[in-house]
């Protein structure tokens, strides 16, 4: 997939149809727990964007790629172990339902995280 995404819309409708209500799923629940974010395209992929970068995603042949950086999968471990992981990425398998719940309180975990930097910072 060569395309450029310009917002969110544009990215899942260029993906199979069967995933795109995953991906809508997905966003809903990232929205749900951080509405104030703003939706953002980064790397090519869907982004959420609050006091800095909170998370990505990204649809895949099998899985759908979940980024929250290494803080916040490492803050997740456990809850995270039965997901195939990378150092700041897990896939949850298309097979599967998403873990929603555990998605929200990641992105909470980030939000959280983003607001403390912020305020130290001033």
């Amino acid at each position: 997939m060569n395309s450029t995404f310009k917002d969110i819309d544009s990215y899942i409708l260029k993906q199979d149809e069967s995933v795109q209500p995953i991906l809508e799923k997905l966003r809903s629940a990232i929205k749900s727990v951080a509405p104030k974010a703003e939706e953002v395209i980064s790397y090519n992929m869907p982004a959420f964007k609050y006091h800095g970068m909170l998370v990505y995603f990204a649809a895949y042949k099998n899985h759908i790629g979940f980024y929250s950086l290494p803080s916040g999968h490492n803050a997740f471990k456990e809850e995270l172990s039965n997901y195939k992981q990378g150092k700041g990425s897990v896939q949850f398998p298309l097979d599967k339902p998403l873990p929603l719940t555990l998605i929200k309180k990641m992105v909470k975990f980030r939000v959280k995280e983003n607001t403390e930097k912020a305020r130290s910072k001033n």
